[in-house]
């Protein structure tokens, strides 16, 4: 079976008075998912907004993908193939195992 599809991923930036708020939206043409994300400059730092930026959308982006990941569990679960409860990761049970 052949599926090609194309999601698209944007991600907003704002900084005021020393915090950096970002939004990653994800537009699956199905749905819209939003993960958000903050930095602050601590005051006795040197103020570098660029690194800002990149803290506030890696954690704007990894709430992203939490979310995108619990909606994958919940349409495994609906199929009955979600390994039994407690989850502490994601992918296949024995995938930590096969990297040693």
């Amino acid at each position: 079976m052949s599926h090609a599809e194309e999601w698209r991923v944007g991600v907003y930036l704002i900084e005021e008075d020393g915090t950096t708020k970002a939004r990653a939206v994800l537009e699956t043409g199905k749905d819209t998912l939003v993960g958000r994300g903050r930095a602050r400059c601590n005051p006795q730092d040197v103020e570098v907004p660029a690194i800002g930026d990149e803290l506030a959308a890696s954690r704007a982006m990894r709430d992203l993908a939490g979310q995108l990941s619990r909606a994958a569990d919940k349409d495994l679960a609906a199929l009955g193939a979600v390994p039994p409860a407690p989850r502490t990761g994601y992918g296949w049970p024995d995938d930590s195992a096969a990297g040693r």
